[in-house]
């Protein structure tokens, strides 16, 4: 795995493990997925700026993971239900819209979340004060192409409405309380909407109504209840690591 990030680590029994490994498996999974993108994106450009935004999500897993435990079995060892992501990291990548439209949801949300954290004083605290940085140019990259695709031509304008109408549904999970994680849930819920809204109205998009809005709170990732698409994924992430126990590099 990629190096890990530099902040230094809290005190041992210092770290509440429920959030560190919530926090981890966010960036885990969703990491993950973006570098599925490797030798797919459609222009060189986008091949190198997903690359660069999973080794990101990478490095913060690492340390997060290396909090609750040891980071390779976390990662590789771990059964499905173990894990802790929301549901929305782990929807397939779909089309290049559906990407953006998750990477839009979660960068707005992570960068808000480690504002909070990095304004405190909490175990999460170093991190978050380097992470934020990062996080805010995910955001800037997947509201630029927010914009470019909802604003540009007819097909790309339907393709992103379909995207954000189809992962809406699990975006409420994102503001459900987590065990040890110390933030104001309405202030982070409050801000994410506004900067969404924002933005799709002026990528000349809709925020999902009816049907779409009323589901708003779907998914139970943070209890260990996945979609069907993150076992294929666990499987291929973990299938070398389990095919080579003990081995090193």
């Amino acid at each position: 795995m990629k190096q890990a990030p530099t902040p230094v680590p809290p005190a041992a029994g210092a770290v509440p493990t429920a959030a560190a490994l919530a926090l981890g498996d966010d960036a885990l999974v969703l990491s993950h997925r973006l570098a599925e993108w490797a030798g797919n994106a459609p222009v060189l450009e986008e091949e190198v700026a997903l690359t660069n935004i999973a080794l990101d999500l990478l490095g913060q897993a690492r340390f997060l993971l290396s909090l609750a435990g040891d980071e390779d079995e976390l990662a590789y060892l771990r059964e499905e239900r173990a894990f802790r992501n929301v549901q929305l990291v782990e929807q397939p990548n779909g089309d290049f819209a559906h990407t953006i439209a998750r990477q839009l949801f979660f960068s707005t949300y992570q960068e808000l979340l480690f504002g909070q954290l990095a304004a405190g004083d909490g175990p999460f605290a170093p991190l978050a004060g380097k992470a934020v940085k990062e996080v805010a140019y995910h955001r800037d990259h997947a509201e630029h192409w927010t914009l470019r695709l909802g604003d540009g031509t007819e097909e790309s304008h339907r393709r992103t409405q379909t995207a954000l109408d189809a992962l809406w549904r699990y975006t409420g999970e994102l503001f459900e309380p987590v065990e040890g994680l110390e933030v104001d849930v309405t202030a982070l819920r409050d801000g994410w909407l506004t900067l969404i809204t924002k933005t799709v109205r002026q990528a000349t998009l809709e925020l999902p109504t009816g049907p779409q809005a009323g589901a708003w709170t779907a998914g139970a990732g943070r209890q260990g209840l996945h979609t069907e698409p993150f076992g294929r994924m666990l499987a291929e992430m973990q299938h070398l690591h389990r095919s080579h126990p003990g081995a090193s590099w």
